[in-house]
C-alpha cells in the first residue's frame, strides 16, 4: 500500500500534480471525485476536469459515501479529489454523527487498500479563525481529517504555486 495525502490552497496545482503522477501509471487508474454541481460555474469546472483525464480511466462521482467507493476501486491506482468537498458536503447534509461513522470507515477503507492511493484535499489551517460557527467546523472537520490521513499515509505533500513540496516520505 502507498497513500499520498496532497495538500494545497485553492488553485495551488495540487488536482494537477495528482493528474501528473496518475498519467504517469502505466496501468488503470481509478479516479474518485466528490464535487457536486450546484451551478453553472461548477458543471464547467467539472466538464473541464473530466476532460483532462484519458476516457479509459474509470471515474466514480462519490459525493457522500467515499468508503464504499474506494473499495470499488479493487486495490487499482486511486485518486480522491478532493476530500475537503466531501466534508463540505457532509456539513451541507447536516448529518454530524453520519460524518462521524463515513470518516471512520473510509479511514480504515484507505488504511485496507492495497494499491497506490492519492488523495486531493485543500489546505484549511493556514488562515485566521473563521468568524462564523460553520466555517469554524468546516476547518476543524477538514483539519482533523488531514491529521488522521497523514498519520497512516506513507507520504503527504504541499503543493504551493504549482510546486510539490514533501512534507512526510516513508521511512522518515
Amino acid at each position: 500500500m502507498s497513500t499520498e495525502l496532497i495538500l494545497g490552497g485553492a488553485r495551488s496545482g495540487k488536482s494537477s500534480y495528482a493528474l501528473a503522477k496518475a498519467l504517469a501509471h502505466d496501468g488503470p487508474v481509478f479516479w474518485l471525485a466528490t464535487a457536486q454541481a450546484f451551478d453553472e460555474e461548477m458543471q464547467e469546472r467539472i466538464i473541464r476536469h473530466k476532460a483532462e483525464r484519458p476516457a479509459h480511466w474509470q471515474t466514480l462521482e462519490a459525493p457522500l459515501q467515499l468508503a464504499a467507493a474506494l473499495t470499488q476501486s479493487q486495490d487499482q491506482f486511486c485518486v480522491i479529489d478532493c476530500l475537503t468537498l466531501w466534508v463540505s458536503n457532509w456539513l451541507c447534509k447536516d448529518d454530524l454523527s453520519g460524518w462521524a461513522q463515513e470518516k471512520q470507515a473510509f479511514i480504515a477503507a484507505a488504511a485496507a487498500h492495497c494499491g497506490t492511493l492519492l488523495l486531493v484535499s485543500n489546505e484549511v489551517g493556514f488562515g485566521i479563525v473563521p468568524d462564523n460557527a460553520l466555517a469554524r467546523l468546516f476547518r476543524d472537520k477538514a483539519g482533523r481529517l488531514h491529521q488522521d490521513i497523514a498519520r497512516q499515509a506513507a507520504n503527504v505533500t504541499l503543493v504551493v504555486a504549482g510546486i510539490p513540496m514533501p512534507v512526510k516520505r516513508s521511512g522518515c
